[in-house]
């Protein structure tokens, strides 16, 4: 079978097959493989039907680069976006979301949403995210009962449980399509500041000498610890094999490592990509050219070198993924998310450390993390083999570890779900109490615990959220009150933000402080961020006030950084230039777009959530005031 010029491989026929015949399919397929194909013609497939279609990305970068994607495919009038922040043609029979809105949709049982007959999960092995695993799950339950659905995922090891409970809780037939072949296949090796490059086996040897992770100084004399390997050595010792995709998972560091191996001068000036970085950053404003991240990548790609993370503003990501894209850059160092969806593969990729900060602690990584990354080596039609090299910190060095997460993805999929409050909401305000109880039996969770004859008791867990949220007044006799029904429409800190926005403490509060007060939950708090200029004011002691006499609210960490976030919302509340933020507080600018994102969804769920008439008057003015902002940096 050919598709798009393309003769395909049995696993994408065997899906495409099944697809036609009215199945859901679950496609299980080493990263690169080709699994975006089968989504492409299940789009094509329903366009010609007249059905609608919905993609789910995990990440609302991989939204936007399939919305650029498809609607240089199907034509901008068929295509739709929606992000949370942005929404773009939202009618259109082809709409792109991320995974958080269409659960959103479903849970409400949005009308846009109840005539879809199809959804693409890409990416779907994201339900093993501790986090947001959830969302994936209850995606799957509250979709109408017509959608079929494709999942695409790296191996999953348990793919045929996966297919069996989407089987068992939407009653249809459902197809596992598992493929392990690599068209291009990987070479795994490591790097060691004394062997260089070589394999595990090699380095484990010498790791059995007693001096292993020690300098021998001479008899008698102290024996430190050896230093970190060095990337830029990796590189010399690479120059045959790129281009090369290093992952570092620090954003600093990305930075770090790319002006460290520009100084080495291993690559040559190239005056064809000084010509692209120029002329693309001629259309831009000069706030964006006094950037230190701008400035940076001046400096480091016209020596085919780069580095991309979430840090970056949307214009200088795009310089960059053209340039890698075109094969113009040697090595580009980059944090784990360009590895997610993003199709640009390379000829090696090399790891900076097999350990990461996960947001509790220091861990290895699982084997799924690592061979999505690892993935991304090798180029369909270019190259015979996929190297990837993961530079070894003799202090870290563990055999048996380190083999296993190198030899084979062998991580399951487990279900993270968890009972929320938006949840248990909208379950009582739009089912029966019977269909809840069916409901409840309708998790991965409970099918895999089943499996393995355990008992787990998720009733429970509802009834004691029902109970809690009847004491706080957000139910009564079992139906939603006033402030319930204003929780069922927020997504995310559903009790704080109803307790600001759905009861009488706003009704004294400015525009001002609206925005001061959806700033700090929409701020994702990190220690190192630095705030230059804290805002207190007569504004924000007031708020603070009202805040430190609420029993709810008093005790909760967001409200602990409210000078600081009154600091970064001041500019927007003033309509200056978003780059006067830089001047206040050491965030990055991808950061603070993202900051700015979060607030914007905010105000539109809050604006949809209340029946105060003055509140979305000053709603209304806060979201074209965020838009304004956000319109002088952000490009889709």
């Amino acid at each position: 079978m050919e598709y798009l010029g393309l003769t395909l491989d049995k696993f994408q026929e065997d899906a495409i097959i099944a697809l036609e015949e009215g199945k859901s399919v679950v496609v299980s397929a080493p990263t690169g493989s080709g699994k975006t194909l089968i989504a492409n013609y299940l789009i094509d497939l329903k366009l010609k039907r007249g059905e609608k279609v919905v993609y789910t990305a995990p990440i609302k970068a991989l939204s936007n680069q399939k919305f650029r994607e498809f609607t240089s495919l199907y034509g901008a009038h068929k295509v739709g976006l929606l992000t949370g922040d942005v929404v773009i043609n939202p009618l259109a029979p082809v709409l792109i979301m991320t995974t958080e809105i269409y659960r959103n949709m479903v849970m409400v049982k949005d009308p846009s949403v109840l005539d879809v007959f199809a959804v693409i999960f890409d990416e779907v092995h994201f339900i093993n995210d501790i986090e947001r695993g959830y969302v994936w799950e209850e995606s799957i339950i509250f979709s109408p009962p017509q959608v079929r659905f494709l999942c695409l995922s790296a191996t999953i090891p348990n793919a045929e449980e996966f297919s069996d409970w989407i089987g068992s809780i939407k009653e249809h037939l459902v197809a596992t399509i598992q493929h392990d072949f690599r068209v291009v296949p990987l070479t795994h090796k490591f790097f060691d500041i004394e062997t260089g490059i070589a394999d595990l086996k090699a380095i484990n040897e010498l790791a059995e000498i007693p001096s292993y992770d020690h300098v021998v100084r001479g008899r008698g004399k102290r024996k430190p610890r050896s230093p970190p390997p060095d990337h830029t050595q990796l590189v010399k010792e690479l120059r045959d094999n790129v281009p090369c995709l290093f992952f570092a998972f620090s954003r600093g560091g990305c930075e770090k490592r790319a002006l460290e191996l520009v100084r080495k001068q291993y690559f040559p000036y190239s005056q064809e990509i000084a010509a692209i970085v120029r002329d693309k950053l001629s259309t831009t404003t000069s706030d964006i050219n006094k950037l230190s991240s701008t400035k940076n990548l001046r400096q480091v790609l016209p020596f085919q070198v780069g580095f991309h993370h979430a840090g970056l503003l949307p214009v200088l990501k795009e310089i960059v993924e053209d340039l890698f894209g075109k094969g113009l850059l040697k090595v580009l160092y980059a944090t784990e998310t360009f590895a997610v969806g993003i199709n640009m593969p390379a000829k090696t990729v090399c790891f900076d450390s097999l350990k990461k900060y996960d947001g509790f602690g220091v861990r290895f990584l699982n084997t799924k993390e690592y061979f999505q990354m690892a993935g991304r080596a090798g180029r369909r039609g270019i190259d015979t083999h996929g190297l990837v090299v993961s530079m070894i910190e003799r202090r870290d060095f563990d055999y048996p570890k380190i083999k296993k997460i190198t030899a084979k993805d062998t991580e399951p999929i487990r279900s993270q779900f968890k009972l929320g409050v938006n949840t248990v909401l909208n379950m009582i305000k739009l089912h029966t109490p019977q269909e809840i109880e069916v409901i409840l039996q309708q998790s991965f969770l409970a099918f895999q615990e089943k499996r393995l004859n355990r008992k787990i008791d998720i009733k429970t867990r509802y009834l004691s959220l029902c109970r809690k949220l009847e004491q706080m007044g957000y139910l009564k006799n079992g139906k939603l009150t006033e402030k319930g029904d204003f929780a069922s429409k927020i997504y995310s800190d559903e009790i704080l933000t109803t307790e600001i926005f759905g009861t009488s403490f706003c009704l004294d509060l400015n525009k001002d402080e609206i925005l001061i007060l959806i700033g700090c939950l929409a701020y994702e708090w990190k220690e190192k961020h630095q705030f230059f200029q804290p805002l207190k004011d007569e504004r924000t002691r007031h708020i603070k006030k009202k805040i430190q006499q609420h029993h709810h609210l008093e005790k909760d960490k967001r409200f602990w950084n409210l000078f600081e976030i009154a600091s970064l919302v001041g500019p927007c509340l003033k309509q200056e230039s978003f780059f006067l933020l830089t001047e206040l507080t050491d965030i990055p600018e991808g950061d603070l777009i993202r900051f700015f994102g979060q607030i914007l969804d905010r105000v539109r769920q809050i604006r949809r959530a209340s029946f105060n008439p003055d509140l979305s008057i000053y709603l209304d003015e806060l979201h074209n005031l965020v838009l304004k902002l956000l319109d002088e940096v952000r490009m889709i």
